[in-house]
């Protein structure tokens, strides 16, 4: 700890901080552009000048507060009174006021137009720290050619007071090396590599970076003003991360999302996907009920709807009917659901779309919920030191995720592993090729990788999509598992745990929690499908179910609930039209277990409702009457299911290295010699919101399999 005064006023604190930190942990404001907390020190705005007095002796000039620690303070003499660091003199308010001057020399008067208007850092530090005088710059403004960043970040590079924030986001937090300053001085401009777009899922953080008007969001452009929004916290449904969001609605239209700081998920970051997909919101909407006559889908009454629904659900039994639930579905209406489903007697229901077998055994036996989660937590990855990649594209899955690998390949030693196709992950990562069968051969230790990761101190491995949605992916839990106990991944009660799942569907681990899964005797995805298309299942009743391997499902009666007119809506004799993330109240439950609530920033469009009134409601007209009526009861319900789902906001604890858990997971069996196949092609189009975004639309043209494609082919 380093004793220092600070205007005045003594405080001991730890001498690995910035002169700045320790300024504002003293309660002092300082100004800045250049300075991030996550990003590296530039030091080139010098916006946050102080004064330094040491000894009692002022200092030459003043110094850049960002860019020195208190350790680099020389040691007090004795006899001499401790250094001081003096935020509010004369000296610091005259040379705040010469740095704000000098960079407004070139920049434009441009405030009424400008997309960052009353969120601009520089407009309120030209107010709080510059000066009434005239500008004593009397040649010509420069001007500088706009860049091109892609179909999402608008620049206006005349604006740019060359904070490097974004230079250094894109090096450091993205991994992508295509943004950077050319010239020296007055000539000096940011800009791209050869004017191409910015390959990264996560460039629109820039946007939040930028302190002045030079980057904004392309598609917000002249939309609106942020005094006119309505501002509502909410949790991301674009993957299983459960990303901290604000929803920025006027009127009845989502106008924007930015992200909110949660650092034990997403820090203060977003994917391009979360940020950008929301005008999908307002386009391809369901909102009204339909009904299929002659062979047409055609706009009926919700007493019709139900009506319709209920003579085919009558004229069958619980046997013959099954239920899917989709991939961005809150866990009030999957609880409705499957209370429904329970209520007709059916045990056909499932909420895995992809067809693997997670959480349950091959006889249906749920297994233990740390059998399907990402034990580490997404904080935790951060004191990994060996990471073993199974079936995974975490750039794509969980860009978030992601990130969080690279900012520890960044900070610490750590190797890391991958079993399947090749991907750029923005960090080095040791290939191993895509035959899954070299999981045997790192279970039994005959491979180097597993000395590595008995070796390491905390080992982790995660298993992706493109290893456990396979048919035998059973079989390759089973071997990840083993991996984990033999090199003591899995550690005492409430400590370390290595074994992590990582999931691409918000709505999955909330599913899995609540038991939407075959009962006894009950059908799994695969086999509901089979049994449509046979004429063994009668109605079949999909939950916002769009992403199905196939939708040839026979003669079934099949009723689809949803708020987007995607590929299942075709498909469907009845169409119930449901509520989108943001015009409901939801819990979701990210990847790690995380419980965390979603909140209505709008209302539903037209005819639809919340989905689990429609349930509620249909419930009546099919003679098994949902005991609740409200939310809170619902939540009640939802309670004697899964309990910790009453404590939001808190990732569960490990525990521990139980046997009777950690040897049960997955499924003994041969793994077929079929190479690992990427899970996701194209990042931008993976649900019916992104689908019908015109924005993503545009991405998946430049990024995608027509353009600058990331993958492997």
């Amino acid at each position: 700890m380093t004793k220092i005064l600070i205007d005045g006023h003594e405080h001991d604190l730890p001498g690995e901080l910035t002169m700045l930190q320790a300024c504002e942990a003293a309660g002092a404001e300082i100004p800045r552009f250049c300075y991030h907390e996550r990003l590296s020190i530039a030091g080139n705005c010098r916006m946050c000048l102080i004064e330094v007095r040491m000894g009692g002796k002022p200092g030459p000039k003043p110094v850049a507060s960002c860019a020195q620690q208190l350790k680099d303070l020389p040691p007090v003499k004795e006899g001499q009174p401790l250094h001081e660091l003096i935020t509010n003199s004369v000296t610091v308010k005259k040379a705040r006021e010469g740095v704000m001057e000098f960079l407004l020399i070139n920049h434009p008067l441009d405030c009424p137009i400008c997309d960052q208007g009353g969120e601009c850092d520089l407009q309120d530090q030209a107010m709080a720290y510059g000066h009434a005088k005239f500008n004593r710059f009397e040649e010509n403004k420069r001007a500088v050619t706009d860049k091109n960043m892609g179909p999402l970040v608008n620049t206006i590079m005349t604006r740019c007071i060359h904070c490097t924030r974004c230079v250094r986001f894109a090096a450091e937090v993205a991994g992508v090396d295509e943004i950077g300053a050319t010239g020296r001085g007055e000539d000096m401009e940011i800009t791209t590599y050869l004017e191409r777009a910015v390959t990264s899922e996560m460039s629109g953080n820039v946007i939040d970076l930028c302190p002045v008007g030079a980057l904004t969001s392309k598609p917000y452009k002249f939309n609106a003003r942020p005094w006119e929004l309505t501002k509502t916290e909410s949790v991301d449904v674009m993957d299983a991360v459960g990303s901290a969001i604000r929803v920025d609605a006027r009127g009845p239209e989502v106008m924007r999302i930015l992200p909110r700081t949660n650092e034990d998920v997403n820090e203060e970051w977003i994917s391009d996907k979360t940020r950008f997909a929301c005008d999908g919101l307002r386009r391809q909407r369901l909102d009204r009920p339909y009904v299929r006559r002659d062979g047409k889908l055609q706009p009926a009454t919700w007493a019709e709807a139900f009506a319709a629904i209920a003579v085919r659900v009558k004229a069958t039994t619980g046997a013959r009917i099954g239920a899917l639930a989709g991939d961005l579905c809150a866990a009030e209406e999957i609880k409705a659901l499957k209370d429904l489903m329970q209520a007709l007697k059916s045990p056909h229901m499932d909420c895995r779309q992809d067809g693997s077998l997670l959480g349950t055994d091959s006889q249906g036996n749920r297994q233990a919920r740390q059998s399907y989660l990402f034990n580490t937590n997404i904080a935790g990855i951060e004191q990994a030191d060996a990471i073993l990649l199974i079936g995974t594209n975490p750039r794509w899955e969980a860009p978030l995720i992601n990130a969080r690998i690279r900012k520890t390949w960044l900070r610490n030693p750590v190797r890391i592993f991958r079993i399947g196709p090749a991907h750029d992950l923005t960090y080095p990562v040791d290939e191993l090729g895509a035959n899954p069968q070299i999981l045997s051969e790192i279970a039994q230790g005959h491979h180097a990788v597993f000395q590595t990761l008995k070796d390491a101190k905390h080992p982790m491995l995660i298993v992706g999509p493109q290893a456990y949605a396979r048919a035998d992916g059973a079989a390759i839990l089973a071997l990840s598992a083993q991996i984990a106990r033999e090199t003591g991944m899995i550690g005492p009660e409430g400590q370390w745990n290595g074994f992590n799942v990582l999931h691409t569907a918000a709505a999955r681990v909330g599913a899995l929690d609540l038991g939407f899964l075959p009962g006894p005797g009950g059908r799994t995805t695969h086999g509901m499908i089979e049994a449509a298309r046979s004429g063994e299942l009668d109605v079949l009743y999909l939950l916002g179910t769009d992403e199905l391997p196939s939708y040839d499902l026979g003669q079934a009666f099949v009723i689809y609930q949803g708020h987007h007119g995607d590929r299942a809506a075709h498909r469907a004799d009845v169409i119930l039209p449901g509520a989108a993330y943001t015009e409901k109240n939801g819990t979701y439950v990210n990847t790690e277990g995380r419980v965390q609530l979603g909140r209505r920033a709008i209302f539903p469009p037209g005819d639809a409702r919340e989905d689990w009134t429609i349930l509620r409601a249909l419930s009546e007209h099919l003679g098994a009457v949902l005991q609740y009526d409200t939310l809170e009861q619902l939540r009640a319900a939802m309670l004697q299911d899964a309990p910790h789902i009453a404590h939001k906001d808190l990732a569960p604890a490990n525990p521990g290295a139980d046997p009777t858990i950690w040897t049960r997971i997955g499924e003994e069996g041969a793994i077929d010699g079929t190479p690992l196949k990427a899970a996701i092609h194209d990042f931008y189009l993976t649900n019916a919101i992104a689908r019908a975004s015109q924005t993503m639309a545009e991405c998946s043209r430049t990024y995608g399999r027509g353009g600058m494609t990331m993958a492997a082919e």
